[in-house]
């Protein structure tokens, strides 16, 4: 696909979970103008988290068109990132929701699981798709959706219903039905596709019985997936690029060579590892994915994630009241007690890597009559170091007994990193360089990379990379015998919350 002369701009749409913006990018990877909403969270039922997909399709909208404003003549391309295992089913002819979106978050679909598991299913799905049998992918989502949403196993049986993560759904929606397509980072989130055949897997759609005209096509990251219709923004607009927020972010982050790192802090935590063309299998409990796949060529990742990052300041904030705003958290940190033996293990929606136990649940120990806001507010924060601690050390682990280079450092991004604190007691935690870059908005970079790429006004990953820049890098200050202390407390508090 070539780029029309003086179409240098790139709309990125980055739909998350907590908001859904549109950035408009020029050539140098710079944003332009920014549309942003906040979009809400449904709580039905203890440990369900839903979305009104007709919500996010508005907010789309009307985002894109805040960061269009009078430039929509110069925009080459869309791309768009997403909230991954996010999931939704819609009627194929009127393109109406059958009911809300199933959030990643969302844990309903535990018991199915743990009777998947107990039929020893697991070892294959494992083998397959690169996951593990959890609540949070989207295959357990849609097997629930058409059992217990009315009509809809009918509907679906006669082909009459689409399924989509949500990047899906936007393209659907943006190309006015014409498109029905993901892309293979979001489809390898699903639990259904085979990252080796780089298929849906027959078998596994026949244990939760999903016809697969359901399910969309799957492409590159870099592809076709249609044009807008030209009466929603004003012109017809080429979509050029899809990942999922994570793997956009490793885009974005330039993470193009094995044993690299990133990890992005927004609601929750992920961090992905790049193994190249190797399928690693972990034996530590992460997932295989995905990385990106360019021209047929798949590059894979171990990645980790972890629920509750900047979620937990958002609970310190609108349940505990103990903070007005995040910005509030770096001095507390600072003026809490340094010897305070507090630790928050923030299982409010269960624990994922490496331990995948959706019962689990949150608890604070180590308190004295001395411990106020202030220590709180630090343990939630070291809280998620050590999470992350848990991930780095299982791909290690991983990498080694592959053979390849394990990370040396790690590149950071999302609002938590902002906090220097923070980022400074990651790298003390870790015991590797935390590397922070020039622009914080990877994930929406990353899918604004894949259409520029899609467009020719980029020629390859490697003239991405030369653009990304370092801003600050944090090294280890902490003595080693403190670092062992600390986490082997975080380790003794995980073990007395988890339920298996």
């Amino acid at each position: 696909m070539a780029v029309s002369e003086g179409k240098n701009l790139i709309l990125s749409i980055d739909q998350g979970t907590t908001s859904t913006r549109a950035l408009l990018f020029d050539a140098a990877g710079k944003v332009r103008r920014l549309g942003q909403k906040e979009l809400p969270q449904i709580f039905p039922d203890d440990g369900w988290v839903e979305h009104d997909g007709a919500r996010i399709w508005a907010d789309t909208l009307e985002v894109c068109k805040q960061a269009i404003d009078t430039d929509v003549a110069s925009i080459a391309a869309i791309g768009i990132t997403n909230q991954r295992e996010t999931s939704l089913i819609w009627d194929r002819e009127t393109g109406e929701p059958l009911c809300n979106a199933i959030v990643w978050q969302d844990r309903r679909t535990a018991d199915m699981c743990a009777r998947l598991r107990k039929e020893g299913k697991e070892p294959l799905v494992q083998a397959k798709t690169g996951l593990l049998l959890d609540p949070y992918f989207s295959g357990t989502k849609l097997a629930w959706m058409l059992e217990h949403v009315p009509d809809a196993r009918r509907k679906a049986k006669e082909g009459r219903l689409c399924f989509g993560t949500i990047d899906t759904w936007l393209v659907y929606k943006l190309t006015g039905g014409k498109a029905h397509v993901t892309d293979a980072t979001n489809a390898s989130r699903t639990l259904l596709f085979n990252i080796d055949t780089q298929d849906w897997d027959d078998e596994i759609l026949g244990w939760f019985d999903i016809p697969r005209a359901m399910l969309p096509e799957v492409k590159d990251c870099c592809a076709d997936f249609g044009t807008t219709d030209a009466a929603l923004l004003g012109c017809a607009i080429p979509i050029a690029g899809i990942a999922g927020d994570q793997q956009a972010a490793t885009i974005g982050q330039a993470c193009f060579q094995p044993g690299m790192m990133k990890s992005t802090y927004g609601t929750g935590c992920f961090a992905l590892v790049n193994t190249g063309t190797a399928l690693v299998v972990s034996q530590n409990r992460l997932l295989t994915t995905i990385a990106y796949r360019l021209k047929g060529e798949v590059t894979y990742a171990l990645e980790g994630s972890i629920f509750m990052a900047g979620a937990t300041i958002q609970w310190l904030r609108d349940e505990m009241k103990l903070i007005a705003s995040a910005d509030e958290t770096e001095a507390l940190a600072k003026e809490a007690d340094p010897d305070s033996h507090a630790i928050v293990v923030p299982a409010f929606t269960g624990l994922g890597a490496p331990y995948w136990d959706p019962h689990a649940r949150g608890a604070i120990f180590g308190m004295t009559r001395d411990t106020g806001a202030a220590e709180i507010v630090r343990a939630s924060l070291e809280s998620v170091s050590y999470q992350t601690r848990d991930l780095m050390d299982a791909m290690a682990a991983d990498m080694k007994a592959a053979g390849l280079t394990s990370p040396t450092e790690l590149r950071v991004d999302g609002g938590m990193v902002a906090n220097n604190w923070f980022a400074q007691n990651l790298a003390d935690i870790l015991g590797r360089p935390v590397v922070r870059p020039e622009v914080l908005e990877t994930t929406a970079r990353g899918a604004a990379y894949l259409a520029a790429m899609q467009v020719g006004l980029f020629s390859s990953p490697s003239e991405v990379a030369e653009r990304w820049q370092e801003e600050a890098s944090f090294t280890p200050q902490m003595p080693d015998p403190e670092r062992a202390e600390r986490y082997g407390r975080w380790q003794t508090a995980v073990g007395r919350v988890l339920t298996s």
